[in-house]
């Protein structure tokens, strides 16, 4: 194993118990309903798959726009905007796959917002 292996392992080591230890090792198992280090894990891993997904899809769109007005204009082969229009729905639909795959509706977890209020993120 190289160096930089090593120092990317070390790194990755030392971020997981920054992001996950806290909880996990107070013992506060309660935190995600008696799940513990992988329900927070979990939990932790949909909210950020659902927050880039809904990034991904707000800049392809205006990439799909772009794309389309450049093919219409003859600059961009066709193949380019049915490949990213693929691309999206792709993202759009990863969740309900992986939850169908697994039986389980992780894709439709909600949590608490800041003001207290209980929101989906079911897109």
């Amino acid at each position: 194993m190289t160096k930089t292996m090593k120092n990317l392992l070390a790194l990755a080591l030392m971020a997981g118990i920054v992001l996950f230890a806290g909880a996990a090792l107070a013992g506060n198992a309660q935190q995600n309903g008696g799940t513990g280090f992988f329900g927070d894990a979990a939990t932790r891993f949909m909210n950020t798959f659902k927050s880039v997904r809904t990034m991904v899809l707000i800049f392809g769109g205006f990439g799909l726009v772009v794309l389309a007005v450049a093919a219409i204009l003859g600059k961009v082969k066709w193949a380019a905007l049915g490949a990213l229009a693929a691309g999206l729905a792709i993202v759009a639909v990863a969740g309900k796959v992986v939850d169908y795959a697994t039986g389980q509706e992780k894709g439709d977890i909600e949590y608490n917002t800041f003001s207290g209020g209980n929101t989906s993120l079911d897109m």
